[in-house]
């Protein structure tokens, strides 16, 4: 069970972290763009265990929570047409969210696997680009910058390498910031964020782990991940036809299990730890370590893929600061502002590539605008150029962000 006030210490560095209660506050106008219902088979937020839910429940929400293909109907035309409408593209709307963000405390979190990686049949072998890494490094020296994934922590920073970045892994169940003093961060006594509110269940976690490996030997293709304080099991190289074997086999298991829940995400049954802690705790809780949680100037940024990043769409939402942006091939029921819509899973993680780019290069010159009156850059080449190549971006950035270092 969370606690509203923790002391968090880091035994190996012997760094606390004092965690406090966010008074209510009064809430700025929310975030454009809202929330429509997409008709498709129902997607099951919790699979029930124990309950009176049949496998083909389970299976049906299996299907509804991984679609495979793009349906073809008028209707379903229509209601895309209309989905966009509430959640259009972030490059479309560019010029908008920019000056939303002026003149506030940007703070960036970035889901991980279908967001800054492909989404691949290995999940061990899911390879950020060398361009993409370049570029969440550059957006880490202008904005505090977070990965929040299911991932085990250390298996996500051993695809990143990037230790100015703060990870949440296990759905955020898993927290550590930089290991230095942060610039971003008003204690200076502080330097390192260490926070895991489901340590209590490693042993069960572990235990789980290997009897699901065991018992799920028999269905080809599935792959039980333990991510520390959760687990995984992926049925993407799983023929649909043993969906159902697989669900009864995970179910078998769970029953003896009441402190865990099963929750879904893409082509993946996750098993979670039955605490109220989930990635939008865990964006409230980075902030409140930033001393950003009570200001109202402060511009969270949260963009992700799947299921489980829509609790940190929502805080967003309700806190009526920043927003967020799916990132999906297909419409979704989703509480994110904006989207981040192609055809292909290439195309989707370019075309975030080229937003944070942009933003990027339009927000650092706007940043060193106000440092120097003799600004390199007069207004928003991102903007103003949308056509500029993503060479010469990267090359503006660059430049931008090695004069602000030189002027600090």
């Amino acid at each position: 069970m969370t606690q509203q006030n923790v002391v968090v210490s880091d035994t190996k560095s012997g760094v606390s972290l004092t965690v406090f209660p966010t008074p209510a506050q009064k809430k700025p106008p929310a975030a454009p763009g809202g929330y429509i219902s997409i008709s498709r088979r129902r997607v099951l937020k919790n699979l029930e265990i124990n309950g009176d839910q049949r496998i083909n429940a389970w299976v049906e929400s299996m299907r509804a929570s991984s679609p495979t293909h793009l349906k073809s109907a008028p209707s379903f035309s229509q209601e895309q047409n209309s989905w966009i409408l509430h959640h259009p593209s972030a490059l479309d709307m560019f010029d908008q969210i920019i000056d939303a963000s002026k003149g506030k405390q940007i703070v960036m979190f970035l889901d991980y696997d279908g967001t800054l990686s492909p989404i691949v049949e290995d999940p061990d072998r899911a390879f950020m680009s060398h361009s993409m890494r370049k570029t969440v490094k550059k957006l880490a020296r202008c904005f505090p910058t977070a990965i929040v994934t299911g991932r085990c922590k250390d298996k996500v920073y051993n695809f990143v390498q990037l230790a100015e970045l703060y990870y949440a892994g296990s759905h955020g169940m898993d927290i550590k910031g930089p290991t230095r003093s942060s610039k971003y961060n008003k204690d200076s006594k502080a330097e390192a964020i260490l926070f895991q509110p489901a340590s209590d269940f490693l042993p069960m976690i572990d235990e789980v782990y290997q009897q699901l490996v065991e018992k799920t030997k028999s269905t080809p293709g599935a792959m039980v991940e333990n991510n520390k304080f959760c687990l995984s099991v992926h049925f993407r190289c799983v023929d649909e036809k043993k969906w159902s074997d697989l669900a009864r086999q995970v179910k078998s298991v769970l029953k003896d299990y009441p402190k865990l829940r099963l929750t879904q995400g893409r082509k993946v049954l996750e098993i979670r730890p039955t605490i109220k802690w989930d990635k939008g705790k865990a964006l409230e809780f980075l902030l409140e370590s930033l001393g950003l949680a009570n200001c109202s100037d402060v511009f969270p940024v949260y963009i992700g893929d799947d299921r489980s990043d829509e609790d940190a769409f929502k805080k967003l939402r309700d806190r009526g600061q920043g927003f967020g942006i799916l990132v999906s091939k297909f419409p979704k029921d989703t509480s994110a502002s904006y989207s981040l819509q192609e055809p292909n899973e290439a195309s989707r993680i370019f075309s975030l590539h080229i937003f944070l780019l942009d933003f990027l290069l339009c927000l650092a010159g706007l940043v060193l605008k106000e440092r120097s009156s003799g600004s390199i850059m007069d207004s928003c080449t991102a903007v103003d150029q949308p056509k500029i190549d993503r060479e010469a971006r990267e090359k503006g950035v660059t430049l931008i962000l090695t004069r602000m270092v030189s002027e600090s």
